[in-house]
């Protein structure tokens, strides 16, 4: 599995990351312990060394299962990047951002125990937080990285001004943002992390499962369903957007390729795209198609090809209206 540096610091990481966020179960239909195991091991062995989570992903539990799956894999420690996150309060009935210093260092040491860990590779903002000065809450994390309990500072969701201001306090390596084929609203944000020398990770790499292929114009998904309440699953775009990913499919299927590897290899080779990609997955098997990413590479017509294709059937992803949103600050709770 190909690896890049994430810009300024010194960790290596792969292209692609195992996405957790499923595993947590929230949302997603529960957790099957045993498989979600399976499913971390099936990464590390197929060569995916880069494991991205949360506390947030299902309450530490995707945190913990990670932890358990890491302690009985061959791969040595140093070999990993383990990617955790802070800055979400998810002890109550709602979660809302929090990126107070006290907050952060209770949950950085929490995650650090759940994942059997004395050290993370990244530790993230997950969220920014307006009700609380970035000056403060990147001060802390800036005395995380210089106490070595963290090899690199990343931010999660952060606009270029935000970043901006964090920058005057510290440093950033990582930036973490939404981006997948059907969803570029951020784009600009890429870009700005690229000239910058800030290294990006992508997350809904596969649109929530849309660009996995599975499902047709007659899905419907239950209030517990997360995409119920996600706008890409809704209303009368659902369709044109099934619609456009069967052209796609059959575009990957002409060059020999699943729908799925296009999706994630278009992530890398677009400009501006992701220096690693996240695939999001529960079982092993959600796995399969993972090494044919490192097979091809996209040309630029055939990335301005499939543009013109997705474009045909929807005017939502021209102006970049397909969007989504995070968990509430304090002040609106």
């Amino acid at each position: 599995m190909k690896k890049v540096k994430l810009g300024r610091s010194e960790v290596e990481a792969t292209r692609i990351a195992l996405g957790t966020w499923a595993i947590g179960g929230t949302g997603w239909g529960g957790t099957n312990e045993d498989e979600s195991i399976q499913t971390i091991q099936a990464a590390l062995s197929k060569g995916i060394t880069t494991i991205d989570t949360a506390p947030a992903y299902g309450k530490g539990l995707a945190e913990e299962l990670v932890g358990k799956a890491i302690a009985c894999s061959h791969v040595p420690r140093d070999e990993l990047v383990l990617a955790a996150k802070g800055g979400v309060d998810w002890t109550r009935e709602s979660s809302w951002r929090d990126s107070r210093p006290d907050q952060l260092e209770k949950e950085l040491e929490n995650s650090m125990k759940r994942l059997q860990t004395d050290y993370l590779d990244i530790y993230q903002v997950h969220w920014p937080d307006p009700d609380f000065p970035i000056k403060e809450t990147a001060e802390k994390m800036r005395s995380f990285y210089e106490s070595g309990h963290i090899r690199a500072i990343g931010v999660c969701n952060f606009s270029p001004e935000q970043m901006d201001e964090w920058q005057n306090y510290a440093p950033i390596h990582t930036a973490q943002m939404h981006l997948n084929l059907l969803q570029r609203y951020l784009i600009d944000w890429f870009e700005y992390s690229h000239n910058h020398e800030i290294a990006t990770l992508s997350w809904g790499s596969l649109a929530h499962g849309m660009l996995t292929g599975k499902f047709d114009k007659n899905a419907s998904f239950p209030q517990s369903d997360l995409r119920s309440h996600i706008e890409l699953f809704q209303g009368g775009r659902f369709p044109q957007l099934i619609e456009a990913v069967e052209s796609l499919e059959e575009f990957a299927s002409k060059r020999g390729h699943s729908l799925i590897s296009l999706a994630v290899r278009w992530l890398l080779d677009h400009k501006p795209g992701t220096d690693v990609a996240l695939w999001g997955a529960r079982k092993p098997s959600h796995l399969e198609r993972v090494e044919e990413v490192d097979d091809f590479q996209l040309s630029r017509e055939e990335l301005l090809m499939i543009d013109e294709m997705l474009y045909s059937h929807t005017h939502d992803l021209r102006n970049g209206s397909l969007k989504e949103y995070g968990p509430p600050v304090r002040s609106e709770i």
